[in-house]
């Protein structure tokens, strides 16, 4: 009788990929986890029970075929693994890097809620697709035939990517306009190199470009060219712009010297770290926590981010302010363990009141305590009185969240409809807007949310466009 290669989970033991000192790791911007070799990715897909309704994939927003690609894995049919997990992922090793495992396909494992230890989906998933490139298995995207139609692209971030792929496979004709001047969002100038190196994301942008993608920099629409002017120049358009807009602090001396939002933070760092730009900012010191008692305000992801690279560049000292507990942070409890490793303190239960110094010198801290539960069914901080303290900063980082533009409004176009929040009012699941021939996707219509979700989104948006591209086609030709 064969061998059984999977339901090794009792016998096996869950193992990470090697994960760098933190002494060692604090010291530069690369990836601190190791590669998994090819013996021990075999090994650890090999402890996928195979369950007949797969958890990780129900909890995947792209609903990923993992038990079918670990199972690939773990027989040595690598190259058959990647093209599954290509098949319903643009990115796959990016989402295997940055995605929240331990929130989604991880955290939902069937092993793992029987207290055997998740399956290291996350890491195979990377391994897969790093061994593809490695290969050369990863090919520019030949379309069996082109189409005459174009569609214009507003934001070069993940969502506007991943439709971006995904039509060049339909033959689109396709050119993503994008405000800065590479492309990737968020992936390249605002999730730091030691979660997401940025050659990852360079190789990806030149397989779209090899692919046939225009891609278009350094573009400001409603300023170097009118969202009426791509209208007549493409058949669609998709805005897929994400949420750049910093949420912000008010209180005594909100507006000191000192006081930084967080993208222009991780914006300056990635620049200066990864790609070697000169940032005036970051050489003034301003957008620099070299040698600063640094505080970061909030608990999401990109607060992690945050007091991650501020141990890395130097900082005498990193707090992080939450205003709940530990139990109630949005962050990923891992990205959370690592920064702890790293020397970073986190004050919960606490929350900025107001600052002290034209220049900033201290935040004045408010303690809290969790009161009754809020509409969303988390209890909801109050402030405990008289419980204020000083805590010394000379540089304080605001992560607080972020919230859309006025699209409306920056790009003349009054009749581009907005929910109350300010997200685009856009069909669930097709991305269409009231506005002919115009889709939205992405945090643009989510608010800020997952890299996976916008990729979700695209993909999901180019099927209901080639609808309406084939509808309108078969229409012309009675």
């Amino acid at each position: 009788m064969a061998k059984q290669p999977m339901l090794k989970f009792i016998s096996v033991d869950r193992d990470m990929p090697q994960k760098r000192d933190a002494d060692t790791r604090n010291q530069d911007f690369d990836e601190i986890y190791a590669e998994f070799a090819a013996a021990k990715a075999e090994e650890q897909s090999s402890r996928c029970s195979q369950c007949g309704v797969p958890y990780c994939q129900n909890h995947c927003p792209l609903h990923n075929n993992i038990p079918d690609w670990l199972h690939l894995t773990a027989t040595g049919r690598l190259e058959e693994a990647y093209q599954v997990s290509q098949a319903t992922n643009t990115f796959p090793e990016i989402c295997g890097r940055i995605c929240p495992q331990d929130r989604l396909c991880e955290g939902n494992c069937v092993i793992e809620q029987s207290g055997h230890g998740t399956v290291t989906i996350g890491s195979v998933e990377k391994y897969i697709t790093d061994t593809a490139w490695e290969k050369g298995w990863v090919k520019p995207v030949k379309p069996a035939h082109e189409r005459t139609e174009s569609v214009g692209i507003i934001g070069a971030g993940p969502g506007g990517l991943a439709a971006a792929d995904m039509l060049r496979r339909a033959g689109v004709q396709v050119t993503v306009y994008d405000r800065y001047d590479r492309a990737g969002g968020l992936l390249t100038y605002g999730i730091p190199g030691f979660k997401l190196e940025k050659d990852i994301v360079m190789r990806r942008n030149k397989q779209l470009e090899d692919s046939g993608v225009t891609f278009v920099m350094n573009c400001e629409i409603g300023k170097d060219v009118s969202f009426a002017e791509l209208q007549a120049k493409h058949d669609a358009l998709i805005v897929a712009t994400g949420v750049y807009k910093s949420r912000d602090l008010g209180g005594p001396g909100a507006g000191a010297k000192g006081i930084v939002k967080a993208i222009d933070y991780l914006t300056a760092s990635n620049r200066a770290a990864n790609f070697g730009d000169t940032v005036a900012e970051f050489e003034s010191g301003e957008l620099n926590a070299s040698g600063k008692k640094v505080v970061v305000i909030g608990g999401g992801d990109t607060a992690m981010d945050c007091v991650r690279t501020a141990v890395r560049q130097g900082a005498t000292s990193v707090k992080c302010l939450y205003r709940r507990d530990r139990a109630n942070m949005p962050g990923s409890q891992r990205e959370t363990q690592n920064a702890e490793e790293e020397g970073v303190q986190f004050e919960w239960l606490t929350a900025p009141k107001g600052f002290k110094g034209d220049a900033v010198e201290a935040v004045i801290v408010e303690k809290m305590r969790l009161g009754a539960p809020d509409a969303s069914g988390r209890q909801s901080p109050e402030v405990i009185e008289g419980s204020d303290y000083d805590e010394p900063a000379d540089l304080v980082i605001k992560a607080l969240g972020f919230s859309p533009e006025d699209l409306p409004t920056l790009w003349d176009q009054p009749e581009l409809e907005v929910t109350r929040w300010g997200t685009i009012k856009s069909e669930f699941t097709t991305g269409r807007t009231a506005m002919p021939g115009v889709y939205a996707i992405g945090d643009i219509v989510r608010g800020a949310s997952l890299v996976v979700w916008a990729i979700r989104d695209g993909r999901d948006c180019v099927e209901a466009i080639l609808q309406d591209m084939n509808a309108k086609a078969a229409v012309a030709a009675e």
